[in-house]
Parts: structure tokens; C-alpha cells; sequence
């Protein structure tokens, strides 16, 4: 949500590149209408927006029963705007210009405290992935994914045990511009089995995917 057309179709760019879905709106009240309606994880809120401006957006949206968290974007780098745009509720501050490095690195902190006790780096059965740097390790070995491999392990990994369909990958892990019914999801998820060991990720049919320590199934499945 940002008042230049310009930096704002950059970060959503860079922002994809990270393996971020990502949604924009051009004006606040499309602002607060698209984070109304949808159940955003982060919200990257220019102060300076045509109909409302930053502060007001922040205030309705963090009205809502589970507000998402929020990083305020402006050039106004005074304190007072600074105050204002935390009491409304923002969780960060970034002044332009910026390093598309650091709001990154940001974004990743907010994304880690989103939940009390979210653990910094996630474990399950050798495999390891760690949010802050994007390392992950299979058995002790580095991996190497895309931006999206990563994003759709980094789900799975949080939903460790549960299914997962299809449909919950494409809203957390890709845009609004995805065609539902595209195979997208299968192939992603394909190419993650062959680099992190097909084992690790169960289909079930009919339902989704399953992220599992495969020695823990093995014990279960010979108890």
C-alpha cells in the first residue's frame, strides 16, 4: 500500500523475489477494503495516501479481531509523524529512501514475533530452517531453494503434522493473480520433495500435503 506507483510496483517486485505473496492497493480506502477482506500476515502502509492517509488506514485496520501486523512506510522523518504512526497502532517505522535490504530484514522480524513463543529457527526430523537467513539443512546439508520453494517449505514447516490443501498454499505463498486451478502447487511442491527427500512430504489424496519426520511415521507405522 504505497502512494508511488513506481516504488510501489519495485517492492512488490522485490517482495515476490523473497518469495512474498503480495497484493497492492493505490489508495486507502482500496487499502483498508483489501485488509478488511483478506487475512493478511504483514502489511508494508505508506503515511501518505489518497482518500486516507497511513495513520487513519492503520486505525481501521487494527480495529479488526486479528489485526495484521504493520510496517509504516513514509518520507516524513520527524518525530512527531514517528509518534503518530505508532499510536495508531504500527508496529514498525521505515523512512525513505531506504535499502530494499532493511525493510526486508524488518519484514522478517515482524514475521517472527507474529506469534508469542514462534520459535526462531524450525525443526522437524533433520530437517532445519532457519527464517532469519533462509538457511535451510536436510540431514546436516545445505539446500538450496527458489524464493518460493522456501516459502511453501517455511508453511508446511509451520503446520508441521497438519494437511495442508492446495488452496491454503496459494493464498499464503502466492498473489491474487495466481489462476486457481493452476498445477503450480503440485509442481512447487514436487520439486521440493526431490531436494529435501521425497518422504518428507506426504500427499494426501483428495486433501493436501503433509509435512512428517519420516522416522517418527516409520516407528508409528511399524508400533
Amino acid at each position: 500500500m504505497e502512494d508511488e506507483p513506481d516504488l510501489c510496483d519495485a517492492l512488490v517486485r522485490g517482495l515476490q523475489r523473497e518469495g512474498y505473496a503480495v497484493d497492492s492497493a493505490e489508495d486507502g480506502l482500496a487499502a483498508v477494503a483489501s485488509g478488511s477482506a483478506t487475512p493478511y500476515d504483514l502489511i508494508v502502509l505508506d503515511l501518505s495516501l489518497p482518500d486516507l492517509d497511513g495513520i487513519e488506514v492503520c486505525r481501521r485496520l487494527r480495529a479488526a479481531d486479528s489485526p495484521p501486523l504493520v510496517l509504516m512506510l513514509t518520507a516524513r522523518d520527524g518525530i512527531d509523524d514517528r509518534v503518530a504512526g505508532l499510536d495508531a497502532g504500527a508496529d514498525d517505522y521505515l523512512v525513505k529512501p531506504f535499502d530494499f535490504r532493511e525493510l526486508s530484514a524488518r519484514l522478517r522480524a515482524l514475521a517472527r514475533r507474529e506469534t508469542p513463543g514462534r520459535p526462531d529457527v524450525l525443526e522437524l526430523g533433520g530437517l532445519t530452517l532457519n527464517p532469519a537467513n533462509r538457511d535451510v539443512l536436510a540431514d546436516g546439508e545445505p539446500v538450496t531453494l527458489t524464493a518460493k520453494e522456501w516459502s511453501v517449505l517455511e508453511y508446511l514447516m509451520r503446520q508441521a503434522g497438519d494437511v495442508v490443501s492446495p488452496e491454503k498454499l496459494l493464498e499464503h505463498v502466492w498473489d491474487d493473480q495466481v489462476d486457481p486451478f493452476t498445477n503450480t502447487v503440485r509442481v512447487q511442491v514436487g520439486t521440493l520433495r526431490r531436494k529435501i527427500g521425497p518422504e518428507r512430504i506426504q500427499t494426501v489424496v483428495g486433501a493436501g500435503y503433509r509435512l512428517v519426520d519420516p522416522a517418527a511415521e516409520r516407528l508409528s507405522g511399524s508400533a
